[in-house]
């Protein structure tokens, strides 16, 4: 399985970015695919997670309402839409797939990662 995340850069409090994660090799029917983060210091979390077997999400409680995950199965690509993004989601952002379950949020779940998108969000 290969993840190639894309879409990162440097935008302002309130702005948007979409991030875009190209998948070959992965079952898109069958398992579940998102999008972590994670800053210096601290464990990576979920951001948004989807099942591709039902369509079931999760996000995170901090970025509920204002992220949409999606994914397009004919060109094989997952997307996060980030809208009024703020200081606190300054990160690396992570594609991840997961070949074990359905759905999850624990990194420990997901054995398919990409190389990570820098997203800077600053006035």
């Amino acid at each position: 399985v290969q993840l190639v995340e894309s879409g990162g850069g440097l935008v302002q409090p309130g702005g948007s970015l979409r991030l875009s994660c190209a998948v070959s090799g992965f079952d898109f029917d069958h398992y579940a695919i998102g999008w972590f983060r994670q800053v210096p210091e601290k464990e990576r979390e979920a951001v948004s997670v989807m099942s591709t077997s039902d369509g079931e999400t999760y996000y995170a409680p901090s970025v509920k309402g204002r992220f949409i995950i999606s994914s397009d199965t004919v060109e094989n690509t997952v997307f996060l839409q980030m809208n009024n993004l703020k200081l606190e989601d300054t990160a690396i952002y992570y594609c991840a797939a997961s070949s074990i379950v359905t759905m999850a949020t624990g990194p420990d779940f997901f054995d398919s990662w990409g190389q990570g998108t820098h997203v800077t969000v600053s006035a």
